[in-house]
């Protein structure tokens, strides 16, 4: 789907999933246990236009391999445009990368990153050169205040984000540094535009009217992942990248994590989210994937302008005559003040589960569930409002606000950092016609910004002196 419009991506569902800290998080884990009678449906595979190379098999338990030292991490690695990415960059990035999608910490994994890994930063130092060739300055306080973010909306302590990753050998520097450039990045493509970043109602209208003459044809809520290939010698590697990607996906690594982290389309930071592409805005194989495979399912990487893609199949709906099944939802979220060792739980999340079982004796409505969570202090309580069902990504998640019983709390849901217990309030089937205004302006700037970002990421390719050394 490489230089195509991309429509923009749903938010109804975030603020449920992030407060389970099972969505935008680089470091949550998959459920360890789920509401009591649901289980994870299995990860569906799908094929590509071609058979894929089959992935290399994750290795066995080993033991962890221990950061670099300091000499080794000092060794240089490439220079872009006379600045440095040094082996302890890469070290740190591709071990960010492991913990995020539950990849052992050895050095065969952490080898076969390593390649993609260089050349991401590469292109992460290009856009940091940018940001500040316009002097565009990121304060530390709007880092500080992105990463706060996260850990509120995961109910975590301030600090508790930094000590996870230390415990897994990862500088928090890492972050810090990446987020520096996402930031800025969005300023830079703001400047780009200029006033194409403002969508007039003219612009909605006529989207409007393209999307009542479909009326009726199918579209795709689709994720991507993008891998670029840049120079055709690097296209094996990338191809062993992505059979990687793929087999942490269909192991259960949540895809909004893995796209956030090394997808290089602008989407990354919206967790790969497209949202809803109709047929003429992908190419035919991506267009014939989407048709057959179900929704769920990962593809096999696919070949496309500029690298490989990788696309999940979120849901399907027909233009204009869509119906959904919406639900109104209500979380309580009990955050644990450190990592879950399940076979070694502290005293305190000992008592945030039980507590977490408390209330689920204690509601049978979702005023009673609300009322109940104020009386505990350690409770974190979330009311993301009407939501699509088909919109929530994680699917033990999806299945159970599809499922449970309105007016029933589910069984305390287990993750590494906290637990939770989710009611479904209402949920009845509603017939949407087309979507709203602020969900096309948002297609449209989201087209915008993914043109401007890739064809200025390219120019910057072009004219950059790089220099890998061995």
């Amino acid at each position: 789907m490489r230089d195509r419009v991309r429509p923009a991506h749903s938010r109804s569902c975030r603020s449920l999933l992030l407060a389970a800290g099972v969505l935008a998080l680089p470091l949550a884990a998959p459920l360890r246990a789920a509401a009591q009678g649901l289980a994870t449906p299995p990860a569906q595979q799908q094929p590509g236009p071609a058979p894929a190379p089959a992935p290399t098999p994750t290795p066995g338990p080993a033991a962890a391999t221990p950061p670099l030292s300091p000499s080794q991490g000092a060794s240089i690695v490439a220079v872009v445009n006379g600045d440095v990415i040094s082996m302890g960059d890469v070290d740190a990035r591709r071990r960010l990368f492991a913990v995020s999608t539950g990849l052992p910490l050895n050095p065969a994994v952490l080898d076969r990153l390593t390649q993609q890994v260089i050349r991401q930063l590469i292109d992460e130092k290009l856009r940091l050169q940018e940001i500040q060739r316009r002097q565009i300055v990121v304060d530390d306080s709007q880092i500080a205040a992105a990463i706060g973010e996260i850990e509120k909306r995961n109910g975590m302590a301030p600090g508790t984000l930094q000590r996870r990753l230390a415990a897994d050998g990862v500088n928090m520097r890492t972050m810090i540094d990446q987020t520096r450039v996402q930031l800025g990045w969005g300023m830079v493509l703001r400047q780009v535009l200029g006033a194409q970043a403002q969508v007039t109602d003219a612009d909605i209208a006529d989207l409007e009217r393209t999307l009542k003459a479909q009326t009726g044809q199918e579209e795709y809520r689709v994720g991507e992942i993008f891998v670029p290939i840049t120079d055709p010698n690097q296209a094996a590697d990338a191809q062993r990248f992505a059979d990687t990607i793929i087999q942490q996906l269909r192991a259960g690594a949540p895809f909004s994590v893995v796209a956030a982290q090394f997808s290089q389309s602008q989407t990354a930071l919206l967790g790969g989210d497209l949202g809803w592409v109709q047929g003429n805005q992908v190419s035919d194989d991506e267009l014939r994937i989407l048709r057959e495979m179900p929704v769920g399912a990962i593809s096999n990487p696919v070949r496309v302008p500029g690298g490989l893609s990788i696309i999940t199949l979120r849901g399907k709906r027909q233009v204009g005559n869509e119906t959904a099944l919406m639900a109104t939802v209500r979380q309580v979220f009990f955050p644990f003040t450190s990592k879950l060792d399940p076979n070694n739980p502290t005293a305190q999340q000992r008592q945030a589960v039980e507590h977490a079982r408390t209330l689920v004796g204690a509601a049978s409505t979702c005023e009673a569930l609300d009322a109940a969570a104020a009386k505990m202090p350690d409770a974190k309580k979330v009311d993301p409002g009407e939501i699509r069902v088909d919109s929530i990504t994680t699917p033990v998640l999806r299945q159970m606000v599809a499922t449970l019983p309105v007016g029933k709390p589910s069984q305390p849901l287990i993750a590494d950092d906290g637990a939770a217990v989710v009611m479904v309030c209402s949920r009845e089937t509603k017939s949407l016609g087309l979507p709203p205004k602020k969900e096309l302006a948002d297609r449209i700037l989201s087209e915008r910004v993914e043109l401007a970002s890739r064809q200025l990421l390219r120019d910057l390719q072009r004219r950059a002196t790089i220099d890998l050394r061995s």
